[in-house]
Parts: structure tokens; sequence; C-alpha cells
């Protein structure tokens, strides 16, 4: 009489499995790509309209009433003209306030309940761990959805 062996454990030794260590590092290097989306200007700032595209600023300008030939200034010029990034803001904040708390010496204390594990998917409570990568799912429709376009898509 033969053995049966598991297709699922031939699976799981032929995949990559992270130590902590690289789960911090995968982390932290994801959300650095997330902080260098957000100091890049709109890819679509500049597009220029179609002839035939109908232009609502003109409309309002003449409903308003057609004496005003000034023309005033958006809001959106003031936003691009005196925009300022993170770094800019956190040295801002320091020169206002010195001693006092402010972003960077600001501290919370460490909680006193335990650790909220929710699905990485969905959000609800997952009582389940992906091997490979560590995160955390509640079912296994979240855990095929989560094999499929999230775990260990971004190499650490």
């Amino acid at each position: 009489m033969t053995t049966r062996e598991s297709g699922r454990l031939k699976e799981a030794s032929s995949r990559r499995v992270l130590d902590e260590g690289a789960r911090r590092r995968r982390a932290r290097k994801a959300l650095e790509a997330l902080e260098q989306d957000n100091f890049h200007d709109d890819p679509h700032a500049n597009l220029v309209m179609s002839k035939k595209a109908p232009k609502f600023e003109e409309n309002l300008g003449t409903a308003q009433g057609k004496d005003r030939k000034r023309r005033t200034r958006s809001a959106e010029y003031f936003k691009q003209r005196f925009r300022k990034n993170f770094p800019i803001l956190l040295e801002e904040e320091q020169a206002l306030y010195p001693e006092g708390p402010n972003y960077l010496t600001v501290q919370a204390p460490q909680s006193k309940l335990a650790e909220r594990r929710l699905c990485a998917v969905c959000g609800f409570p997952a009582p389940y761990t992906c091997i490979p990568c560590g995160a955390r799912y509640c079912s296994t429709r979240c855990l095929s959805t989560h094999e499929d376009t999230r775990c260990l898509k971004w190499t650490a």
C-alpha cells in the first residue's frame, strides 16, 4: 500500500518565506514608495482639452456680469505657487515651536490594549496569517485575493 503525499506540502516547500526582518524591510520600502508618490506633480495637470469640450470657466464669468474685465486668480494658482512639501512644513513647525511639543518630539505611550489583527484585504478581524509574507487574512476568499494581488508582489 502506497502512501499519498499532499500536493499542498510540495507547493508550500517551493514558496519563499520571509523572516521578520525582511517583512519589516518590505513594509518600510512600500511606505517609502507611497511617500515618493506624494512628491511628484500631477501628470494630468497640463493636458490640453479638445476644442469641442465646453469651457465652463468662461461661462461662469459671463453669468456673473460682462462689466468685469479684471480676471481673478483661482485657488489652484495659489496652491501651485505657494506649495510646500512635508519637510518644509516640518521645518516651519520646528521654528514656530522650538521648545514645545511638535511633530518630531511628540510620542504616544504604548497601548494598554492588545494589538488589533485585521485582514489585509477587507479589514475584518483576521485570525490567520499568510506564511510567506506575514500578512493577516480572515477567510479563504481573502487569502486567494491576497495571493493573486499582494503576496510578495513587491520584493524587499
